[in-house]
This record gives C-alpha cells, sequence and structure tokens, in this order.
C-alpha cells in the first residue's frame, strides 16, 4: 500500500489470499487500542479425497439424485394419502358420531327392553299345586346383574365375552380373532365364529331397536330371520346400535338386559325362566355348575338344553367351569367340586310329566290363555304326578314284556275320575314328547264291544233286569236299503237261553242285538250320547256292536258316568286358570258331572254286570288283588282296535290297543294285552290305597215274570215304542 493510502486513514482491504490463510501484519497500531495477538499461519491443508461408489463413480453432497427423486415422491404420496385419510377419517367419525347420538336418543330406559317376548307363557300345575308343564315362551321375572347368582354372571361374562368389563362396547382384538378361525376353518371372514361382544349380542337380541308389527312382517320367524343375519351392513348398524347402548346405559343394565332377554333352549326366555324350567329354583339361587350350565345354552339353546341331552349339556358347563377357573372367577376346589357333582334337572323337568295331558289342556282350554296368550298364565290342573307315572310305567312295562321289539302297535291310556277329572293320559307308546298325535284324544276308532254296556244300560233303564233272559240265537236283520244281516257270536256259536249278565260277561253280540232292537236303537243312541260319547253314531243295529268311531277319552268319560251313578260326565283337565301375580282365578272348573242319564238303580246293576265280566268273564286279566273291578272288553271288526275300560270305586281307567295305519292286530283282543295294560295301571294307581267296595246292586234286580218278547225282526226305534205305548198296536 502506498504513503498516500496509510496518510488518509482508509483501511486496507485485504487480499484473497490473506482472507484464506489469515492476515498478514498490519502497519502500526492506532493510538489507544489493543493490539490483537498475531494469529498462527494456518498450515497447509491437503485436498480432501473425493468419495467413490462401489464402481467409482462421484457423489455429490447430498445423496443420490435418483434416490432424492424417489424419497420425493414417496414423500409427496405419503403425504397425499395421509390428507385425504384423515378427511375421511374426520368425515367418517362424524358420520359414526351422529349415528351413534341418533340411536342414543331413541333407546327407551333399560327397563323397558328386559321383557321382549311376543307371546306368553303357560305354566301348568298338577292337582297338588306343583308345576309339572310349561308351553309358550316361558319368562319367569326381571332379574338384574345384581340379583342373579353371580356364579351365573360370571359363567355369562366367562363365556360369552371376558372383556366385557373393559371394552367400549366393540372389540377389535376378539373380531380379529374370529376372522382368523374362519378363514382358517375354510369359511368366509364373516361366518361362523363372529366375535360379537355381550353388548353386540344384546343388540342383536334387540333387533337393532326394530319392533315386531305383524302388519309388516310375513311372519314372526321372517322378522326373527332378519334379526339375525349378518351382512356386513347389518354388522355396521349392530355396531353403531352398540355403541349407542354403552353410552345409555352402564355395562350392568347392558348385562341385565342380555340376561332377560337371551332365549335358553326349552322355550324359556331369560335366565330365571330357564332356573326355574330346568333346576326349580330362582335364578339367585343357582349354584356354579348350575350357572356353568344355563351359560352354556347360549351357543346353542335348542341343541344344548338339558331336557334335550343332559350328559352333553353337562359336558359344555364343564368347559365353561374351565373359564371361570382360568379368569380367577373360581378357585380350583371350587372348580374341581363343580365338575365332581354336575348340574341335574329338577324331578318335575326330568320327568317332563303329562306331555300328552298338557297338549290336551292347551288345545281345549280358552284359545286367548292358552294358544294365544300375550300374558303370563298359571293353569291348576287335574292331573296327579304320581298316577302319571303309574300309567307310563305300565305301557313301558307292557311293551317291552310281552310285545315283540319290532312291532308298530301303539297304545293309549286315560286315568280319571268318576266326576271326570282326568288324572293321567298317555297318547302313545313315546311317553316323553311334546306336540304328538294324542290317540287318547285325536284318534277315533270303533269300540267294539266296549260299547255294549250302552246296550244294557237302555235296557235296564227301560225296566229290564240283570237276570233277565234272552235267546242267543242265529238271526237275520232287513235293514232298509242294504242286505240282510246276520250278526256272529265272537266264537261262531248259538248259546241258547242265557240272562243279560251272562251274555255281557260272554261278550255275545246276537243278545247285544236283540236287546238293542227291543230297546230301541235311539234310545240306545240317545243314552250313549248323553253319556258324553259325542261323536256321530252308526244309525244301523251294527251300532250294539260298536261299529261307530270315537275317542278313548269320551269312552272312557261315558264309564265314568256309570261309576258315579248314572249321571254324565264332561272330561276335564283345568281346574282354574288366572294371570301370573293375580292372586284371584279368571275362570274354575269345579267338576264334569252333567246330568243324569239313567237311574243310579240302573247303574248300580249296571256295575255290578260289569263287574261279573272282570271277575269271571272276557275282563278276568284285568283283576287287581284285594279290589273289585268292573269293566268291558271290545274288539273292533277284523280286530283293529282292541279296547279295555273299567273302573274300581275310586278310577276309572281306559285303554285302547292298535296301528295307526289300521293293519288288524294279530293274536290281540281286548281280553289280552289292553287288559294287562290296565292292570299294570291300575295296579300300581292303587298301591297303597285302602280297598273300596264297588257301589254296585249285587245280584242284581230279580228276573221280570215273563220272558223276554220273542225277538222280532224289524227296526223300530224308541219312538215306534213311545207311538205304540200311546196308541196301542204291537
Amino acid at each position: 500500500m502506498s504513503d498516500s493510502g496509510r496518510k488518509s486513514g482508509r483501511k486496507a482491504q485485504p487480499l484473497v489470499a490473506d482472507r484464506r490463510y489469515g492476515p498478514k501484519p498490519a502497519g502500526k497500531p492506532k493510538a489507544k487500542t489493543k493490539a490483537k495477538p498475531k494469529p498462527k499461519k494456518a498450515a497447509a491443508r491437503k485436498p480432501a479425497a473425493r468419495k467413490t461408489t462401489a464402481r467409482g463413480s462421484k457423489t455429490k453432497r447430498g445423496g443420490n439424485p435418483i434416490v432424492r427423486f424417489f424419497r420425493a415422491i414417496f414423500g409427496w404420496v405419503f403425504g397425499l394419502i395421509w390428507a385425504f385419510t384423515w378427511r375421511i377419517a374426520l368425515m367418517a367419525g362424524l358420520v359414526v358420531g351422529l349415528a351413534v347420538s341418533y340411536v342414543y336418543s331413541t333407546l327407551p330406559e333399560f327397563t323397558a327392553l328386559l321383557d321382549g317376548r311376543a307371546n306368553g307363557s303357560v305354566v301348568m300345575t298338577d292337582r297338588r299345586g306343583e308345576v309339572f308343564a310349561w308351553r309358550g315362551d316361558q319368562f319367569g321375572g326381571v332379574v338384574t346383574a345384581d340379583t342373579v347368582s353371580p356364579h351365573l354372571k360370571n359363567a355369562v361374562v366367562a363365556t360369552e365375552d371376558k372383556r366385557f368389563y373393559r371394552h367400549f362396547g366393540l372389540s377389535p382384538r376378539g373380531i380379529a380373532s374370529a376372522v382368523r378361525i374362519n378363514l382358517r376353518e375354510g369359511r368366509g371372514p364373516l361366518s361362523g365364529h363372529g366375535g360379537s361382544t355381550i353388548t353386540q349380542q344384546t343388540a342383536k337380541l334387540l333387533c337393532l331397536g326394530v319392533v315386531y308389527d305383524e302388519t309388516q312382517w310375513e311372519s314372526e320367524a321372517a322378522y326373527e330371520a332378519d334379526c339375525r343375519q349378518g351382512s356386513l351392513w347389518r354388522k355396521g348398524k349392530e355396531a353403531i346400535y352398540a355403541l349407542a347402548m354403552e353410552a345409555k346405559y352402564s355395562k350392568d343394565e347392558i348385562l341385565s338386559i342380555y340376561l332377560n332377554r337371551a332365549y335358553m333352549g326349552g322355550g324359556a326366555y331369560g335366565s330365571e325362566a330357564a332356573a326355574q324350567r330346568y333346576f326349580g329354583k330362582p335364578a339367585a339361587a343357582l349354584s356354579p355348575a348350575e350357572g356353568a350350565m344355563i351359560a352354556g345354552l347360549l351357543t346353542a339353546p335348542s341343541s344344548l338344553a338339558p331336557t334335550s341331552n343332559l350328559q352333553r349339556s353337562q359336558n359344555r358347563a364343564g368347559v365353561i367351569i374351565g373359564l371361570m377357573q382360568d379368569q380367577g372367577y373360581l378357585s380350583s376346589k371350587a372348580a374341581d367340586n363343580a365338575r365332581a357333582n354336575p348340574a341335574t334337572l329338577s324331578p318335575a323337568a326330568q320327568a317332563r310329566a303329562g306331555g300328552y295331558f298338557a297338549d290336551w289342556v292347551m288345545s281345549s282350554g280358552p284359545e286367548f290363555f292358552t294358544r294365544n296368550s300375550t300374558s303370563d298364565v298359571i293353569i291348576r290342573t287335574t292331573l296327579d304326578q304320581r298316577i302319571q307315572q303309574a300309567a307310563e310305567d305300565a305301557m313301558n312295562h307292557i311293551f317291552s314284556e310281552k310285545v315283540s321289539k319290532g312291532s308298530k302297535a301303539q297304545a293309549a291310556i286315560v286315568v280319571m275320575s268318576a266326576d271326570g277329572a282326568v288324572r293321567a293320559m298317555v297318547g302313545g307308546r313315546k311317553t316323553k314328547v311334546t306336540g304328538a298325535f294324542n290317540r287318547a284324544v285325536q284318534a277315533k276308532r270303533q269300540t267294539g264291544s266296549a260299547f255294549k254296556p250302552f246296550v244294557y244300560a237302555t235296557a235296564l233303564e227301560l225296566g229290564w233286569s240283570a237276570n233277565d233272559l234272552v235267546v242267543d240265537e242265529p238271526i237275520t236283520i232287513n235293514i232298509p236299503g242294504s242286505s240282510p244281516w246276520s250278526p256272529q257270536n265272537y266264537d261262531r256259536k248259538f248259546h241258547g237261553t242265557v240272562t243279560l249278565t251272562e251274555a255281557l260277561r260272554t261278550s255275545l253280540n246276537i243278545p247285544a242285538v236283540k236287546i238293542a232292537q227291543e230297546a230301541g236303537l235311539e234310545n240306545v243312541r240317545k243314552v250313549a250320547t248323553d253319556f258324553g260319547i259325542g261323536s256321530d253314531l252308526a244309525k244301523g243295529p251294527s251300532l250294539a256292536l260298536g261299529a261307530s268311531d270315537t275317542s278313548l277319552l269320551e269312552v272312557t268319560g261315558a264309564y265314568a258316568g256309570i261309576l258315579n251313578g248314572g249321571s254324565s260326565v264332561r272330561p276335564y283337565g283345568l281346574v282354574e286358570l288366572k294371570m301370573q301375580g293375580d292372586s284371584d282365578p279368571l275362570m274354575t272348573s269345579t267338576g264334569g258331572i252333567g246330568e243324569r242319564v239313567i237311574s243310579e238303580d240302573a247303574a248300580r246293576e249296571l256295575t255290578w254286570m260289569m263287574h261279573v265280566v272282570a271277575s269271571e268273564g272276557t275282563g278276568r286279566r284285568a283283576n287287581i288283588p284285594g279290589w273289585e273291578v268292573a269293566g268291558k272288553t271290545g274288539t273292533s271288526q277284523r280286530a283293529k282296535d282292541a279296547w279295555f275300560i273299567g273302573f274300581t270305586a275310586d278310577y276309572v281307567a281306559g285303554v285302547w290297543m292298535g296301528y295307526d295305519d289300521n293293519t288288524p292286530l294279530t293274536g290281540v283282543t281286548g281280553s289280552g294285552l289292553p287288559a294287562e295294560i290296565w292292570h299294570e295301571t291300575m295296579r300300581r294307581v292303587h298301591q297303597g290305597m285302602t280297598p273300596r267296595p264297588l257301589p254296585m246292586l249285587r245280584g242284581g234286580r230279580p228276573a221280570r215274570n215273563a220272558a223276554p218278547d220273542p225277538f222280532i225282526d224289524d227296526t223300530r226305534t224308541g219312538i215306534d215304542d213311545l207311538l205304540r205305548g200311546i196308541f196301542g198296536g204291537n
């Protein structure tokens, strides 16, 4: 720098080299300034070695431009997706939130959702007040998660939704697990296991708030099928409904709805009905084994019901006990005890007594309170479970001991009191059934000679005596509009002059036809009808031989009229009907005795004649040692039906045997197997009872002075006799 430059006082500009390698020594420092330390001379730096790639290519600072390009592309795409996703998620969240809010606003108080049955229930009790049958949709009463047995509550949570108290209504983990299992088992992701929480299951039980309306649905079955569908759209609606329920109700309230509405087999809806149905106790008193068994029904209520297969139900309960133990609800000792002592059915549930009887009561009772009941009804009946069991045991004994295993023959039994109160009813060989064809009521069959007591009842009422005589001889009757008819006895023989008692004792056909003709067929028809045989009776002389079709219940009821002294009987099973919770009954029935049909003397004399049948005649196999028995056998034409109807001083019983397709019985008549079934039934019925004599006129009244009029081959009726009595003539 020149002297002039220094003189001017301007600062000299450093050279480029000076800036790179440090400043050169300065001139004389200005006054009053502190001298700066002389910097060290920078060492000469070697140029940095240039990096090369594996192929020797150079890489500029910031990385490979191709990598930077793709990184930028991916970042842009990801950002775009993220921006789109969070907006969609936000919109979806808003839509779900609005949907949940709407459903929330429509939900009623949880107490209004506890009983969702469309139909009511009918509970039947026997003559002693013990429950023996259930019909309809049983509810049993409201329970809550706090009032049921803790063992039941824990069993339901353990088996249906172990995270119930920890999730918000949906369980993503459970859904993912269910989808994985379904795919592994070769099904669709939504087919089979659903992964539904208890809240979701409750939403489904509520049909997502859709109430059944018979005007909107083809049937209730179609409505229920729609409620159970598992489409993706339906699952979405179910999830929203579940979320709304979680917001509206507490966990225990949701569980209470579930415990009250879930179907648990055997017609039982809710845990209280199931506890009463299977164990005869309230849901609050269930043991761990019983609670586990009821919880096990939720998977498959019909097939796992203990009344269908007790062993299978117990096995399922054992699995649930293991779950309860694993989840800490049961100690090892309590779990072992529950497995060692599995739940068993109550005596009523185990016996399933009176299936045919209960069906008959339901069909014969008022429709509004039985078949179409929308309320819960309690019916007290005439059934005696001890007698019912006696009839069932007798049926099973005879068919197991004296009927070939391959036989398809059927039988039916009715036992009643003299006033028509039915104490037992068996409608077929399968005694533990519900809704089956009831041969005691629904089958209309020819009675054969079991009809003859009504012929003799008519004669006795008209003044004949048990000791009057009738001639058993060949006869031919001209029937207008038909060919002549010549009846035959069973043994194809003729026995000459016999008393009415002898004719009935040996069940002779010709004397019965002659007496019916003499007494008047219309009179015989009227007596039988008034005694309670309401079927369409035959018009011609074959009426006397039981050519009409009728039911076992009707004939047995008619015989009850003979026992009670000659008054008609209406067989009945319903004693009292009332609504559940009410103390006063809506209807009652105090007895089935109606108007008098024949005089008491005629009834007592007929009882004597029928006692001779049982003690000395065709009904000897029915006799019960120590008891007086009266009865009559019956075998229809070509042996398609075999009967024995009889009574003691306490009970009347009727037995029918035959094939459903009218195939003739082989080697069976009323004096054979039917009489033996009757004997086995009544022997059990009267066990432990004190024998009482029959109300009968022993020996009968003295014979009339004159022998019976010779048989006149005509078809005159009771009306003809009445007219002749007024105007004269033969």
